[in-house]
């Protein structure tokens, strides 16, 4: 295969279509150089073409949440107490910088998702 910059679908699918095939590449082999390489073309186009934006805060924290299977009340030191995160959860209150750190250091929510 020849290697060329990514321009247009056509030229996304095929480089997909070869990653598919050299997938299982061992180490140090031609193939698994050529599969580095599709794989940083392939994800700089999408990244270009298919820019995905990240979640409401919200909507991080309770994906996080289902993650580690905690409850509400989980939160509440993070956040200030049961009553806080419960406003917080339900949209009447916004999210502090505190609350923010303390979340992301506790419970590894992406502080890019906090701060959206």
């Amino acid at each position: 295969m020849t290697i060329k910059p990514i321009k247009n679908k056509k030229d996304h699918e095929a480089a997909l279509k070869k990653i598919e095939t050299i997938f299982d590449a061992k180490p140090n082999t031609p193939d698994s150089d050529l599969l580095d390489i599709l794989v940083a073309l392939v994800e700089a186009y999408e990244q270009k073409h298919f820019n995905i934006a990240s979640p409401n805060p919200i909507e991080a924290i309770k994906f996080r949440m289902e993650q580690l299977g905690i409850k509400q009340s989980d939160l509440a030191e993070a956040m200030g107490g049961r009553n806080r995160v419960s406003e917080i959860l339900n949209g009447k209150r916004e999210l502090t910088a505190k609350m923010m750190r303390e979340l992301h250091k506790k419970f590894n929510v992406p502080a890019e998702s906090l701060l959206a």
